[in-house]
């Protein structure tokens, strides 16, 4: 009972630290050229990569959520609307590698999950802007915004800007998991 207990301690403090280096990541952030300047690449999903790898997909999606939470504290609340929608963009992209790593293992499951995690969190994201996140922001600010604008913000923004930030993240991700893989491995035996 007491080594349980003191298992679900250490996976808490572990997720804990994952998500305030995720939010510290968060915060290094910069723009795409040619893209819209508000669309920002920032590393903080893969924190909580390695915690779906080392605890299991859900555990990736709660340090998503807890850097998001904590960014909305730490911002004064000023943008809910942004910060959902990066909760979502970052659970749709991590979630794909996780469960696929728990599955096959390895680099090969590693890679696709990346690759499917991609265009879901894209394709994904630009249907939820267009419908949802471009119309709330423009009840925000109280701006009209017509079919045009969103289609062009979609196609000209959110959908590029989501495959080159899965990219670049993939890319700097998977070096990450070679070099840490048996690391990863033997903190996911330690948390069975």
């Amino acid at each position: 009972m007491q080594t349980k207990r003191s298992s679900k301690l250490v996976k808490l403090v572990v997720l804990s630290l994952l998500a305030a280096l995720s939010l510290v990541l968060f915060f290094i952030s910069f723009p795409l050229p040619l893209l819209p300047p508000y669309l920002k690449v920032d590393f903080s999903d893969i924190p909580a990569l390695l915690a779906g790898l080392i605890f299991s997909p859900l555990a990736g999606v709660l340090v998503v959520l807890m850097k998001n939470l904590l960014y909305f504290v730490a911002s004064g609340a000023s943008d809910p609307i942004g910060v959902a929608a990066n909760f979502i963009a970052g659970s749709l992209f991590i979630f794909p590698v996780a469960y696929l790593y728990h599955r096959y293992r390895g680099v090969k499951s590693i890679v696709s999950g990346l690759v499917i995690g991609t265009v879901v969190m894209a394709i994904v994201m630009s249907l939820l802007n267009y419908f949802i996140i471009l119309p709330a922001y423009s009840l925000l600010i109280g701006m009209e915004m017509n079919e045009t604008i969103k289609w062009i913000s979609v196609v000209g923004g959110v959908l590029p800007f989501n495959f080159i930030k899965g990219i670049i993240v993939s890319m700097l991700f998977v070096p990450v998991f070679i070099k840490l893989s048996e690391w990863i491995n033997q903190k996911r035996m330690e948390a069975l």
